[in-house]
């Protein structure tokens, strides 16, 4: 009774889990069971896919190929399905036991759009940043011009009456 319990649990946990996971077969990666999840992903029915080769359905399996190849577990390894719009972070892993191979792929596409977004904005707060200061900078050029030329008026009035005056004294002189 115990082990159906536990077997009840980790179907729930299978068709639950928000990650897509999928099992091939080792030998000629052949899928043999896939989680709805996987399926939304990749926009396919579990009839569908089971018994179909990975490379039918993801379009590429070298990841896999690989993993199996070099007995080396692929973690986090980013890829974008551009058909499907789909960003995902996976994890490959061989089950010897089952001479199987395993993935489970987490889909990040939310959060790269995101990421992108808020790339664009910062772009766009920069770009009207610059925007600001550049004008600040125009006007500040404009009043220094006008400080200038007033100044220069001025100071010409100013020598002048200061000439004035002193044509005034050497007359008072005389």
């Amino acid at each position: 009774m115990a082990d159906e319990t536990i077997k009840t649990v980790w179907e729930l946990l299978w068709d639950y889990d928000p990650n897509g996971l999928v099992v091939a077969r080792a030998s000629d990666l052949i899928i043999s069971i896939v989680n709805p999840a996987f399926c939304q992903m990749f926009a396919v029915e579990a009839d569908y896919a089971i018994g179909r080769s990975l490379d039918d359905v993801l379009g590429n399996a070298d990841d896999f190929r690989h993993v199996l190849d070099k007995q080396e577990v692929i973690h986090g390894k980013h890829v974008h399905y551009p058909h499907r719009n789909l960003h995902v972070s996976k994890h490959i892993f061989p089950i010897h036991e089952h001479a199987s191979v395993a993935a489970i792929f987490v889909d990040v596409t939310t959060e790269l759009d995101r990421a992108r977004l808020l790339q664009r904005l910062k772009q766009e707060t920069l770009r009207n940043v610059s925007e600001v200061v550049d004008k600040h900078m125009k006007a500040a050029q404009e009043i220094a011009s006008l400080l200038g030329e007033t100044t220069a008026e001025t100071k010409v009035t100013l020598l002048k009456l200061i000439e004035a005056m002193k044509d005034d004294r050497i007359d008072d002189a005389d």
